[in-house]
């Protein structure tokens, strides 16, 4: 058998909350948002999502105002803010269960690959501490050390086959011997792109697709910090997790700014 991988959504997959969102509240702090970002950009992520993803027009929409609300950040200071937080925001978040099947699939021989629609700048670190050095991300054009406005490729829907394909062409991968994982109907192409599909904590639509198609669904229920991993094993087996059968940054913004809108009615 040649050389193959395992394909790994990172929200909500691996990780138990929206990368976006745990960097939300220091990209606030730090100037980078505004409130009135928040709210816009919240209102249309919940369009998306509520949409099911799945609309190339409403990836369109996500991606372009992606573009917009980070042009002329310094990718520098990104890249620090992520760095600072880490270890708070994403590391007790990891969940056992991919943790396990990620080091299963090591254990095979098998490459693994982080494929998420948030940036690379967020992504990337996420997987070197999950010890992931492959990732398909977005990636924001940069001139002169900043965000010029512009996306060198969007790592959503069926542009994630469009990386998966040029790395299996690199690699030498047989696609019909890779794995995937993902949460959403959106990446039913990521999906079906692959031999041995699975459905991880899916929304509606794919655990019924899921079903049709008799693809193993996955719950993920127990995110464990890296430091109880390295002395623990998971609680709940990979194999009895199994039922047999940016996007961006936007949703981060919005579930934040909720929060502060209840946090000030309150007050």
């Amino acid at each position: 058998m040649g050389p193959s991988a395992a394909f790994f959504d990172l929200d909500k997959t691996v990780i138990a909350k929206s990368s976006a969102l745990a960097f939300g509240r220091p990209f606030y702090r730090d100037g980078l948002i505004s409130r009135r970002d928040v709210v816009k950009s919240g209102y249309a992520q919940l369009m998306f999502r509520l949409g099911g993803g799945t609309d190339e027009q409403a990836m369109a929409r996500t991606r372009d105002y992606m573009a917009a609300l980070s042009k002329g950040w310094r990718v520098e200071q990104v890249q620090q803010i992520v760095a600072e937080t880490l270890n708070d925001l994403i590391n007790p978040y990891v969940y056992a269960e991919a943790a396990a099947l990620i080091a299963e699939h090591q254990a095979a021989g098998r490459d693994v690959v982080l494929v998420s629609a948030s940036g690379d700048e967020m992504v990337r670190p996420i997987g070197a501490l999950l010890g992931i050095t492959d990732i398909i991300a977005t990636r924001m054009a940069i001139v002169d050390g900043k965000y010029s406005g512009d996306v060198d490729f969007y790592s959503a829907g069926p542009n994630k086959v469009v990386g998966i394909r040029k790395l299996a062409e690199a690699r030498g991968y047989d696609l019909e011997e890779c794995f995937a994982y993902s949460d959403s109907s959106s990446d039913l192409p990521l999906l079906e792109a692959v031999g041995h599909p699975s459905a991880v904590n899916p929304d509606r639509t794919l655990r019924r697709v899921a079903a049709e198609r008799s693809w193993p669904i996955l719950e993920f229920r127990n995110p464990v910090p890296l430091g109880r991993r390295l002395r623990d094993r998971p609680a709940v087996p990979v194999a009895a997790a199994a039922l047999g059968v940016g996007v961006g940054v936007a949703i981060g913004f919005a579930i934040y700014g909720r929060h502060r809108r209840t946090r000030a009615a309150v007050a």
